[in-house]
């Protein structure tokens, strides 16, 4: 992780996906940083959206609500959008929260079917 910050983000762009990676902890302070470094990609309809989850370390509400927008926003643009490398404490908290569901490719549900779960 880089010394000077307690989160940073960094991205990966291929043909068909944008892959953005989180480093750190995302919490309340943290959150204005990452709308900012995602805003460019989530309206881009042309790519599949990946978050890369490998290199995060903490996650509070505030980012967890962060996710479930831009899932709504890629939902409702019917663009493709994933969490990847769920770290094992991060997923028992999306387990908790009951949004792992909506967060995997293969949960079984169509995005229309999903976006109607989570509004």
């Amino acid at each position: 992780m880089n010394a000077e910050k307690k989160f940073y983000v960094t991205k990966e762009v291929a043909a068909d996906t944008i892959t953005v990676y989180l480093h750190g902890e995302l919490d309340l302070s943290m959150a204005p940083e990452m709308r900012a470094d995602l805003e460019p990609y989530v309206n881009q309809t042309g790519r599949g959206l990946i978050l890369n989850l490998k290199d995060l370390k903490y996650i509070d509400s505030t980012g967890i609500g962060i996710i479930i927008l831009i899932l709504k926003q890629r939902d409702a643009l019917g663009a493709s959008f994933h969490v990847a490398e769920i770290p094992s404490k991060i997923q028992r908290l999306f387990d908790i929260t009951g949004i792992t569901q909506y967060l995997l490719p293969n949960s079984g549900k169509s995005s229309v079917e999903r976006k109607e779960d989570i509004i």
